[in-house]
């Protein structure tokens, strides 16, 4: 892998302030634009998994959500270039065979959960809900622009991932799911 180079010497170019951001193409187009707001949730996806991986997991689950986060950036690598393709097509069922493998020992749901038990878990809960977020901003910006299948398909299969990881971390922490207990 060759190195990026110098490529950010100035960090602050002025060229935003009238409200406007550069995309990788070069054109350009207002922070508050549907483009804008998805790739803002994908990078706020990718940095609440950069969080849970500031916790002790295990090693599997470290490798994993580390490649998640590479898929992430190349994710908003495509919304940052308008018609470009970087996520890998077969990226969604990467995710579905992990999906498969970390729930294949949880015990099936019969109640609602809420988010906790452990501290990892919780903060995969986080990054699910994050992810929703950036999944229903990839709906809005594919009613009006093309963006990727792909794309599209890995963040939803990604948050039902974190749903699954995190149960898995509470099971590894010794945690159970925390039942949502009606009227309380």
């Amino acid at each position: 892998m060759a190195a990026m180079g110098h490529r950010l010497t100035k960090i602050y170019t002025r060229t935003g302030d009238e409200g406007t951001t550069g995309l990788g193409d070069g054109s350009r187009t207002g922070k508050d634009s549907l483009r804008v707001a998805a790739l803002g949730d994908i990078d706020e996806t990718n940095s609440v998994i950069g969080l849970l991986l500031c916790e002790e997991l295990p090693a599997d689950i470290n490798e994993l959500l580390t490649g998640v986060q590479h898929d992430l950036f190349d994710l908003g690598g495509e919304l940052s270039i308008p018609g470009a393709k970087l996520l890998a097509e077969g990226s969604p069922v990467r995710l579905e065979a992990a999906i498969d493998h970390y729930n294949a020992p949880l015990s099936p749901l019969k109640e609602f959960i809420l988010p906790g038990g452990s501290r990892p878990a919780a903060l995969a809960h986080l990054a699910r809900t994050v992810c929703r977020r950036a999944e229903r901003a990839l709906v809005a910006v594919g009613e009006s622009e093309e963006i990727s299948v792909t794309g599209r398909q890995y963040v939803n299969r990604l948050s039902d991932l974190l749903f699954v990881l995190a149960r898995h971390l509470n099971l590894v922490a010794g945690h159970g799911d925390v039942l949502w207990k009606k009227g309380l």
